[in-house]
């Protein structure tokens, strides 16, 4: 199927300043009062793959080798298309992707958490043609939204321009050696008896929560309590930059002041500031700590280091029997709008959610959902395991409609420029939650307004 779409994209570039500030240096391309990039060559959008060798470049974070596996079994199947991957922290990946796509030799495909202004500046390729060749209208609606963007800049709705390689979902692990010790014989239904079994841990001189802030990744617990009180649709309206929402509302306070509750009651390591992603999970996965709240992207390896001594769990509700709400997304990468391989690129994407071996990979590497067409039939998995547990976790919060985006996607210099420093304080008591809220929304509109 051949359909002929013009490259080029809508709007005048626009200062990231924010951006700017973080990476210390210009962004080339991208500069205050400079032009969006120039039109490229009509694109002629094929699903039959080429027969002529190609070399396609895919940016990724540090840490996730799910795109390693993925090329390799693709280059297996198709021997004419061969990957390079270069690798970065998902802080910097995320800070310097509008100067990478704006580059001569931008990346075929990258991993970018937030969209930002990458389409206004007509960096990043519109999948519709390829939503309409491939017939991606089978996959569900709410798994491709948060991937969209508006004319207006805001996400949810409009053009797609994602994918995710694998969706994920988020919760609690239990070190459930430590549990059988404090006699906690089941997971909390409720914050109130998370709270209790934590109080049991550090009584006991068992650490309640392992968690790490030194590249804010303690903002999966700051989210998961913030889940709890906040009105999911207004969270949500902030999230994807609706004119008018606000990140200071009373539920978002409610769950940042817990937070500081928890950092009061010593429940969270004493140099947590000091302790990286790499460092919290390994110490979890040595034994350290009652609780750690994470992914499933990290189910396969703490099952791996714990055994049977570990469980995977929903974050409770406040109030007995209420649904639940999870952070959770896709794995999001988008192609270079300067890709010269955009069709090559699309018949990856569509790979990764269509082929059997593919799907699995993603199961067995992230523990993630494959997504795609839910007709389709799931990976295998080991049966009482992690992963299986996590693929329940996720058609649970479907079927009560509960995941919402992570707050560190909500602008492109949001997690450097004020998550990170502000959770630092936060989960050290060196602010309130009022305090952490109110900052958050300042830079939240010197970003995108009021």
């Amino acid at each position: 199927m051949n359909t002929r779409i013009p490259r080029r994209r809508r709007g005048a570039s626009l200062a990231l300043l924010a951006i700017a500030g973080l990476t210390g240096a210009a962004l080339t391309g991208c500069a205050p009062g400079s032009a969006a990039p120039a039109a490229q060559n009509d694109v002629e959008v094929s699903t039959e793959l080429t027969s002529d060798p190609v070399q396609l470049t895919i940016a990724d974070e540090t840490g996730f080798p799910v795109t390693d596996k993925l090329t390799e079994e693709f280059t297996k199947q198709h021997p004419n298309v061969t990957f390079t991957i270069n690798r970065d922290t998902f802080q910097n990946l995320t800070a310097n992707a509008p100067k990478l796509l704006a580059s001569s030799t931008p990346p075929d495909l990258i991993r970018l958490p937030t969209l930002g202004d990458t389409v206004r500046d007509g960096l990043v390729a519109n999948l519709d043609p390829y939503f309409d060749a491939y017939g991606w209208d089978a996959w569900p609606a709410s798994q491709l939204a948060p991937l969209r963007m508006n004319d207006e800049g805001v996400r949810g709705s409009g053009s797609l321009y994602q994918l995710g390689l694998g969706y994920s979902i988020t919760g609690i692990y239990m070190n459930t050696t430590l549990a059988d010790q404090l006699g906690i014989d089941a997971p909390p239904q409720t914050l109130s008896e998370l709270e209790d079994d934590m109080a049991k841990a550090k009584a006991a001189g068992i650490l309640p929560i392992m968690a790490g802030d030194k590249d804010g990744v303690v903002n999966f617990v700051v989210q998961a309590a913030v889940n709890q009180y906040v009105d999911k649709d207004q969270f949500l309206s902030w999230m994807f930059n609706e004119p008018g929402a606000r990140y200071d509302e009373s539920g978002n306070v409610q769950g940042a002041e817990l937070v500081r509750e928890w950092a009061d009651a010593g429940y969270f390591p004493s140099d947590i500031n000091a302790i990286d992603y790499f460092t919290f999970t390994s110490r979890f996965s040595a034994g350290e700590g009652l609780f750690t709240f994470n992914g499933n992207w990290e189910a396969a390896n703490y099952q791996k280091a714990l055994g049977s001594n570990v469980e995977f769990f929903l974050v409770p509700p406040a109030e007995a029997g209420a649904d639940h709400v999870a952070m959770g997304a896709a794995n999001s990468f988008s192609v270079a709008a300067k890709s010269p391989h955009i069709n090559e690129v699309a018949y990856f994407l569509n790979w990764v959610h269509t082929d059997p071996t593919a799907r699995q990979i993603i199961v067995d590497v992230t523990g993630a959902s494959p997504g795609g067409n839910p007709a389709q039939e799931l990976p295998s998995v080991e049966s009482g395991s992690l992963i299986e547990n996590a693929l329940k976790m996720s058609a649970q919060i479907g079927a009560e409609n509960g995941q919402v985006d992570f707050m560190a996607n909500t602008t492109a210099g949001i997690y450097a420029g004020s998550i990170i420093p502000e959770s630092q304080l936060l989960v050290t008591s060196q602010i309130t939650g009022q305090e952490f809220v109110d900052r958050v929304q300042k830079f939240y509109e010197s970003e995108v307004g009021k």
